[in-house]
């Protein structure tokens, strides 16, 4: 896959993934195109021996794999992991809130997002809604307005005269979005976007809940004097899901190949679809029912956690150690602790390494500082629940967990040729 096709595809994937629901929906649309085939996790699975296959939790969490033959316990997987949730605002059960002539919306913080670069932009809502349809049935359905419908304001610096230097954000009660002036029933707002979307419009149909963000309807961009960087919403961490599902698709046949995308990896993973749930164990159960045959290939096997770096910020050079600061378009991370955040080893960091020669793809080493906390990713989870070694690597970018961040325009391709030279190791 060249480059052009790949950035083309890539810049589509993020504007289109405005939500854990959406994302997970993109890629088994792009899977489903190459020749996979769906399961369903409440049926029988059978098999074939040269099939391509993926499985779906909670709308919002994707596994998919290559059979390649019958060889998996001796030669192991080749397994990619990312995570399809990003930082947002989600919106409260009973999110309307009315008074002084406007209508707005409650919302809660879904995980560590940088809150400040929320106010001010022209704001939309995606996710998922739960309906009993007139026959009685449950079912989901996606949802995207797919325009602005909110804005959260920015008190005017005349009536905050210290805005630019203490200005702090109380998560209750200054980011309510307002929605517009008139009177709303959230339901049958919600209902009457499905309609729009439906050709055969069952208007019996009741709204019984919902999952929804906000999201920036700013699109992604190449931007930079010499379109040197990719601003977008998202960037982490849908590029590393991007990239995997391509690595996946272009995978040689010959190569047991898997991708495993969570949800939830931004509230700490501990959930039926997320990085410590059974996920990804219960699918290698089914696909080697004898657990010394499924011992045996995860013993083989190696996972690569792919989750967006932290690039030196020019600004501030001095929030990273000298010798580890990765750059922009200077390559995928290597990503190094000392104290397992990262599931790195010196044998799969060699493995890493091994596989970016044999792809011509430049590798730089990301260490935090000493003295500073550091992050973690789905790495050490999944390692530790299955026991499959494993190594984190990701994109590095500026911005992280802001509503738009920065990645080098070169860098999302090199790691999908570096997940694609991880498949093909040996």
């Amino acid at each position: 896959m060249n480059r052009s096709q790949f950035d083309a595809g890539l810049l589509a994937f993020l504007d289109a993934a405005r939500s854990p629901f959406h994302a997970a929906n993109l890629v088994t649309r792009l899977l489903a195109a190459a020749g996979f085939e769906a399961l369903d996790e409440r049926a029988q699975w059978d098999l074939r021996v040269d099939g391509k296959y993926y499985v779906v939790r909670n709308d919002s969490s994707l596994i998919a794999f290559r059979m390649a033959g019958d060889q998996w316990v001796q030669h192991g997987l080749r397994m990619a992991g990312a995570h399809t949730d990003s930082p947002c605002l989600r919106l409260k059960p009973n999110a309307i809130l009315q008074g002084r002539g406007y209508t707005r919306l409650g919302l809660e913080v879904y995980g560590g997002a940088l809150l400040n670069p929320w106010f001010d932009r022209d704001l939309s809502v995606a996710g998922r809604v739960h309906v009993r349809t007139s026959t009685g049935n449950l079912q989901g359905r996606l949802i995207d307005f797919d325009r602005p419908v909110a804005f959260i304001p920015s008190l005017a610096i005349h009536l905050d005269r210290e805005a630019n230097q203490k200005r702090s954000i109380n998560s209750q009660t200054d980011i309510p979005a307002l929605l517009g002036q008139s009177d709303v029933n959230l339901r049958a707002l919600l209902k009457a976007e499905l309609l729009k979307a439906e050709l055969q419009a069952d208007v019996q149909m009741e709204v019984l809940d919902f999952e929804l963000c906000l999201y920036d309807c700013q699109p992604s961009r190449v931007i930079g004097l010499n379109s040197e960087f990719i601003a977008s919403a998202r960037l982490d961490n849908l590029v590393s899901c991007y990239a995997a599902a391509q690595a996946l698709v272009h995978a040689d046949d010959s190569s047991p190949v898997l991708i495993v995308l969570n949800d939830h990896e931004e509230v700490g993973s501990t959930t039926a679809d997320g990085a410590q749930g059974a996920f990804l164990e219960q699918v290698l159960a089914r696909l080697m029912p004898d657990p010394q045959d499924r011992a045996r290939c995860i013993a083989s096997s190696v996972l690569v956690s792919a989750d967006n770096a932290h690039g030196v910020h020019p600004n501030y050079p001095d929030k990273h150690d000298d010798r580890h600061g990765p750059l922009l378009n200077a390559g995928p991370v290597l990503k190094v602790n000392a104290n397992q955040r990262y599931a790195s080893t010196s044998e799969t960091q060699a493995f890493l390494r091994h596989a970016a020669e044999r792809s011509g793809v430049p590798l730089q080493v990301f260490v935090t500082r000493a003295d500073m906390a550091c992050g973690s990713t789905i790495g050490p989870l999944t390692a530790a629940r299955i026991g499959v070694r494993t190594v984190d690597v990701g994109i590095p970018q500026l911005g992280m967990h802001s509503v738009r961040e920065l990645c080098g325009a070169d860098d999302p391709h090199a790691l999908f040729r570096l997940l694609q030279g991880c498949f093909q190791s040996t």
